[in-house]
């Protein structure tokens, strides 16, 4: 098992508006094409409160690959998702790291 943490930069004033895309649009396709959640983050106290942290449970590489594929790839996904970019990029950058759980970590 392996973890993706993730971490987006939010476009100025749109956090509300990308949250609300994760929570009515994005994890609906995620569901479609076996995603793992383990949770969503966003700064309370630290450098910025326009970030969000979430990850991902994996099962490998291989499947991390082929899962993100056919999501980026659905077209229903492309459009929706432009629709909520029509008045501008919600996110301003994104960085991953892929994590591997100790051997005392509560996630395996």
């Amino acid at each position: 098992m392996i973890y993706e943490l993730r971490t987006y930069n939010v476009t100025p004033g749109k956090m509300p508006a990308l949250l609300d895309r994760f929570d009515k649009i994005t994890l609906d396709f995620w569901k479609t094409y076996g995603f793992r959640p383990i949770g969503f983050w966003t700064v309370v106290i630290g450098e910025s409160n326009q970030v969000l942290y979430y990850m991902l449970q994996w099962d490998s590489l291989a499947d991390r690959e082929k899962k993100w594929a056919a999501f980026q790839s659905d077209p229903d996904w492309i459009a929706k998702r432009a629709e909520t970019e029509k008045n501008g990029a919600l996110v301003a950058s994104i960085s991953n790291e892929i994590l591997q759980p100790t051997s005392f970590s509560a996630l395996q």
